[in-house]
This record gives structure tokens, sequence and C-alpha cells, in this order.
């Protein structure tokens, strides 16, 4: 059976930084390929603030250099804006596949905002990537404290038949790069007449 990880985002753009926690993933999860979703729009960011989809998956196809890693639009060419319909759709689809969700700390102390976040905790195991400054809130948030009791604090033992609900914190050596630092290094303005143009 082949370990899939899946780090869904808006890659506005992409940067070493999720190269750095992809490659981390692989390593300390033991995945054969992570695919990165890229998403045509993010429900909780506003759609000015994002560069154009064919820009930002650009972006993700110039990073993602290693070979066990694919830069996926199955979430634009299926109309799926919610992480939950991407999580269906792909169990429903790929067979002999055992999938992680894949996303840093700072998407946790968020994710009882998502639409289904309990299906998605009840659907695979989910392995939260540290990120600075966000290790604190994260752990303490909704999502983190109504399943405290379904943490795996070895991340190797996350995808070895752990009954779901399951999730793993990983620590890892922090990247500095950030997309919100890097658009603000461009300014935001430049940043998208930028990506409108390529």
């Amino acid at each position: 059976m082949r370990r899939i990880g899946l780090l869904g985002g808006s890659f506005n753009p992409a940067h070493e930084g999720h190269l750095h926690i992809t490659l981390e993933a692989i390593k300390r999860l033991g995945l054969d390929e992570v695919w990165w979703l890229v998403s045509p729009h993010n429900p909780l960011k506003k759609k000015a603030d994002l560069a154009e989809y064919e820009s930002r998956f650009a972006s993700a196809q110039t990073i993602a250099t290693h070979p066990h890693i694919k830069v996926l639009d199955i979430e634009a060419r299926n109309a799926l804006y919610y992480s939950i319909d991407t999580i269906r759709h792909l169990q429903r689809r790929t067979r002999g596949t055992q999938f992680v969700w894949l996303m840093g700390a700072d998407n946790l102390q968020h994710f009882h905002r998502w639409r289904a976040w309990r299906e998605i905790f009840a659907r695979l195991p989910i392995a939260i990537i540290d990120r600075a400054p966000y290790a604190f809130s994260a752990l303490h948030n909704l999502a983190a404290l109504r399943y405290r009791h379904k943490r795996i604090t070895n991340s190797r033992l996350l995808l070895r038949g752990k009954t779901l609900p399951a999730w793993a914190y990983i620590s890892i050596p922090r990247h500095p790069q950030s997309a919100t630092a890097l658009r603000k290094s461009l300014g935001a303005k430049a940043f998208l007449r930028h990506n409108e143009r390529t």
C-alpha cells in the first residue's frame, strides 16, 4: 500500500519553506510521495489577496523539484473548494493508498473553522508540521483539545494501523521563509501585478 501525504494550500506563492516541510514529512513519516494540492480559492481568505491560480500553480511546479512530490490541479479541475471534498474525492477514486493529511501548525489553530473538520479527523491521519511561532496556540486550540487523547507522540507510528482519529505534531528544523514574508518583501501590489503578467 502506497503512503501519500496531502499538502493543500494556496501556494501564494510556493516557496522553499513548503519544500522543506514536505521533505521532512517524507523522511519522518516514511511517505512514498507528497501531493501538493493547489487550491483555486481558500474559503477563509479574500480572493483579492490571491494571485491568479495559474501563477500560483506554476510557482508550485517550479519549487517542487523532488521526484517524490507531485503538483496537482484536481481541486480546480473538479471544482473542489473544501478540503473535506478533496479528501472524499481522492479516497473514492484511489485504491491501494493510505493518505495522511499534512498541514502547518498555523492551520491547526483555525482548523475548527474548516468545513466538516471532525470528519477529516475521522477519515485519515493528520500530521501537523511545526511552524514558528504557532506551536503553543495551535496545541491549545479547539481541535487539538478535542482530540488530545488521540495524539500520537511518536510520529513514525502515525501510519501503522492506528485507529482513527489519530494525529501527530512533528517538530522539525524551522525554515525562515513564508509566503506572507515573501509577498511583503516584494510588496503586495507588485506581487499581484507580477503574477497577473506571468
